[in-house]
């Protein structure tokens, strides 16, 4: 029964206090014990022979540190043999050789009564690990099909199963020779989460207000994304409301906007998306247009890591156990062990666009054989056997363009070896077609790709275009010398070519729905520029109603050629990195060559990093402009929110100077707050020299929106603006608001967990519903969301802090996260004749769960109590049967403001208790 109740305010508080973190101290040796065994059981399960996961660890603990020289413990040899875990079935995340691969309900067995339980392989979870069940015989295939528990190691050879209890992480090591090959991050489409159904909303608002001579003005702009989530369709809106007061005279104006509506559905079978609505197609091939209609294109998200982009396929043999290891101008790409006979590795992560791969093959006898892949890159090429394809077909939706004619598009890539990538496609709409065929090459001088096009568009009341347009490209990286031909193109036109877009705007011009007096037409700085009449009116006022399509075209830039070309190279270890952009263009129908470069250099000098750039752009009148720019930033201290100083300054050619300083920063435990002030000075010489002006802004990031604001003036002018963007997600469980979101996002649910912080996202927390909006995930892929328990209530706690999801691209995923309530108590336990219940006793509740282990001094922290209940003492001693006993308690109403303290109590556990 119990004795007496104590608080922490009575006399005897800091007594009590010293007790129970003595206590507490206590429970953690324990607790290390428990990690140190399962450290070394562990390592059983990892050496030769395939130790099982609940293997007994050899320990022994001397009982003389313990106080009274250990005289009054119990049986404490279950903490000798390592973690015990209970039969039962856990739900755990699966992980094959240290990947991922989905998360099942997985049946643990003990071999014998006072055995750890082991966990048992059964034909699904063989199934869901992705293993080749044709390497089993018939007798082992049949032993799998039986309700026993199967242990792993009986039917692979050093295969071993290791069970993570506290984070629920059930670990399946199989030895790479047994298992194949299999691509790094591979992530296997049944265990991809279509997610649950839900309704989101992602806003942005913004309000700027401006004054500039007399005159005020407010622009306000509001965008929404809608989507709607059910039964694995998703369904997307996308709108714009611009608001603008009225000013000088002219009245306020409002206008709302859709974007676009579209209706999408993963194929998972087809490593595709299938989208019916407005998209837009590809441009991989051909110029990307808007399309109102069907497409079902590829999507690369779908394959694993190391097979996204292009990298070469490694091939050789090895002669014994041997260690392969890949290098890329002097780094480690990849390596591993393999058998002897032929290996392949074909998941090497693209890096960039190339650079050699040198491949060591390191044989068990020590023999060392080096070779090389020639390994470059441009955006055409693909892996061995990785194909791309889209097929699209509906109607062209430009806003730029009165009609809107049918089109069907529909293009293919092919990567067939590591030397050649093959690709095709076509494109047909109402007086238009195109066709393109090309290939790319990785050779050891770099890789080329080249294609050609060639189209056919019909204009009213005008002879057929017929043209042909032919792409070439280059890439390279000189490890030599470090530098790296990033991309170079050049295209050629022949003056009958037209692109889709260019074909359809003369369609619209030759059937009147737009009009183009040259004689109208002027250019400011190279911008085309017209007078303030409609089309209608000036062609009312020339009495002209006859097609004009050749006044038209002699306005419609028809390139002949144009080339690109983007170097880097860096100077050495010290020296930084100087990069050269640049392209040059020409057209069938007007003289000049448009040409614009950029030069620039970057380093950093202690702690100082600078930036100085050189930009000169010719228009086709022959007119340069040259544009100067140099900055630097400075850390103003070492601490993780020390503010950033930068400063900069521009000069065009023109003798315009702007100087500009910022100060900029973060505050906060999640860098929530943000700041900045920035001063600058415009030099611009007459009536374009601005003066001084200054801006101050400020944001905070809170976990269910994020807020900005800024206010800046100058000479004869001032401005201020708010903004807030954030979003909202309904699902079944409530309503959630959140951050601005991305297309894929998460739910984390963890009931009563109101206040803990979402480590995956800055600044997110449990709300007090117990769920949280994760903004960001990345799609087909392994995401880890994490929950730090720190700042929970002490009656709250976390079964497991971590979880992992792959969810499918646009999916709500939620994540559970299973928590047990309950108040904390610190109880003082005697048996009947007053002697303290012994050291290392287990204690249980009335559900034979095991919540506590007993003291020094028979102290007991025991974490989620219920108001009131039994709890059950167990221990043996020697080789006696075992001794039970129990008591009841009774805690009193939790005070205000002591909802995460420690009730104290002494009780009296009786004889006897459930077994």
């Amino acid at each position: 029964m119990i004795l007496s109740r104590a608080s922490y305010g009575d006399r005897t508080g800091g007594h009590r206090s010293r007790r129970a973190l003595l206590c507490l101290a206590i429970a953690g040796v324990l607790g290390s014990w428990h990690a140190a065994a399962a450290a070394v059981d562990a390592s059983a399960a990892a050496a030769p022979g395939g130790a099982s996961a609940s293997a007994a660890v050899d320990a022994s603990f001397d009982r003389n540190l313990l106080s009274g020289a250990g005289r009054n413990t119990g049986d404490i040899s279950r903490f000798e043999r390592g973690p015990m875990i209970v039969p039962g079935t856990y739900r755990t995340d699966l992980f094959l050789n240290g990947a991922w691969v989905g998360r099942s309900d997985v049946r643990f067995a003990a071999p014998k009564p006072d055995a750890s339980a082991m966990p048992c392989l059964s034909r699904a979870l063989f199934d869901q690990l992705g293993l080749p069940l044709q390497k089993l015989s018939a007798e082992q295939q049949a032993q799998l099909a039986t309700d026993g528990c199967v242990d792993i190691g009986t039917l692979i050879p050093s295969a071993a199963m290791t069970f993570d209890q506290p984070n629920l992480r059930l670990d399946v090591s199989i030895p790479q020779a047994w298992l194949g090959t299999r691509a790094r991050g591979y992530v296997s489409p049944e265990n991809w989460d279509r997610g649950v159904d839900a309704a989101l909303l992602n806003y942005n608002f913004n309000s700027y207000r401006s004054s500039s001579r007399g005159v005020s003005q407010t622009s306000s702009f509001l965008g929404l994304n809608a989507g709607l989530n059910l039964g694995g369709w998703q369904l997307r809106h996308d709108s714009t409301l611009l608001m603008q007061s009225g000013s000088a005279g002219l009245p306020s104006r409002r206008q709302w906007q859709n974007l676009d509506t579209y209706l999408r559905r993963d194929l998972p079978a087809w490593r595709a998306q299938m989208v019916i609505g407005d998209s837009y197609t590809g441009g991989e091939l051909f110029d990307s247009v808007s399309l109102r209609g069907v497409r079902i294109a590829t999507d690369d998200r779908m394959l694993p890591d190391s097979m996204r982009g292009y990298a070469p396929t490694v091939r050789g043999v090895a002669e014994t156990n041997a260690r392969i290891t890949v290098r890329q101008n002097g780094v480690v790409l990849y390596e591993t062990t393999v058998a002897p006979g032929p290996f392949t590795i074909s998941d090497l992560y693209a890096t960039g666009y190339g650079g050699d791969l040198n491949v060591t093959v390191t044989e068990a006898d020590g023999r060392v054989r080096t070779f090389a892949v020639p390994y470059a890159s441009v955006p055409q090429l693909m892996r061995p056997g990785v194909t791309r394809f889209s097929v699209a077909a509906g109607e062209l939706h430009d806003a730029s363009i009165h009609a809107h004619p049918a089109l069907a598009q529909a293009t293919i890539q092919r990567g067939f070896t590591n030397l050649l990538t093959g690709y095709a496609g076509i494109v047909a709409s109402s007086g238009y077609g195109a066709a393109l065929l090309g290939g790319a090459l990785n050779t050891r001088y770099g890789a080329f790709a080249m294609d050609i096009t060639t189209a056919h568009a019909e204009i009213p009341g005008q002879s057929a275009q017929n043209g042909q347009s032919v792409r070439l490209s280059y890439s390279k990286i000189l490890p030599e010398s470090d530098t790296s031909f990033s991309l170079a193109t050049y295209r050629y036109s022949t003056s009958g070519y037209l692109g889709l877009r260019d074909a359809m705007l003369a369609r619209d011009i030759a059937r009147g729905y737009r009009y183009v007096d040259p004689t109208t037409v002027s250019t400011i700085d190279g911008v085309t520029v017209g007078n303030l009449l409609t089309p209608e009116q000036r062609k009312a006022l020339s009495g002209d109603t006859s097609n004009n399509f050749s006044a038209y075209s002699s306005q419609l830039d028809r390139q002949r050629s144009r080339f690109d070309v983007n170097v880097s190279q860096r100077l050495g270890q010290h020296g930084g990195s100087l990069y050269v952009t640049g392209s040059a263009a020409d057209y069938w129908n007007r003289q000049g060559t448009d040409v614009q470069f950029q030069l620039g250099y970057s380093n950093t000098f202690r702690r100082i990093s600078y930036n100085l750039s050189a930009t000169r752009l010719r228009d086709s009148s022959g007119r340069y402009s040259n544009q100067y720019f140099a900055s630097f930033t400075l850390p103003l201290g070492d601490s993780l929110h020390a503010p950033m100083f930068g400063a900069s300054l521009n000069r065009d050619s023109s003798g315009r100077m702007v100087e500009q300083a910022t100060l900029s920063g973060t505050a906060g435990q999640d860098s929530q707050f943000s700041y900045g002030a920035t001063a600058s000075h415009d030099h611009g010489g007459g009536s374009t020299d601005t003066g001084s002006s200054g801006t101050v802004y400020g944001g905070y990031r809170a976990p269910y929106a994020q807020f900005n604001a800024s206010y800046g003036s100058g000479k004869g002018y001032s401005q201020g603006s708010v903004s807030v963007a954030g979003s909202i997600v309904a699902h079944s469980g409530g309503v959630v608001f959140g951050q601005p979101m991305g297309d894929t996002v998460a739910i984390v649910a963890a009931p009563d967990a109101a206040g803990a912080r979402v480590i995956n996202a800055s600044g997110v927390r449990i709300n007090r519903g117990g769920y949280a909006l994760v903004p960001y995930l990345t799609p087909y892929n392994l995401n880890t969301v994490q929950i730090d328990p720190r700042g929970l209530p002490l009656s709250v706690q976390l079964d497991s802090t971590s979880s992992q999801v792959a969810p499918h691209a646009g999916a709500v995923v939620l994540v559970h996260f299973k928590t047990s309530s309950g108040r904390s108590m610190i109880v003082r336990l005697r048996q009947s004749d007053g002697k303290p219940v012994p050291f290392g006793a287990e204690v249980v509740d009335e559900q034979a769960r095991s919540v506590g282990v007993v003291g020094q001094a028979g102290r007991i922290l025991v974490r989620g109590a219920n108001e009131s209940g039994r709890l059950t003492v167990q221990w043996t001693v020697g080789d006696e049967q075992p001794v039970r006993c129990s008591f009841p308690y009774q805690l009193p109403a939790a005070a205000k403001g002591r909802g995460d303290a420690y009730e104290q109590i002494e009780a009296t556990c009786a004889p006897g208790g459930k077994s």
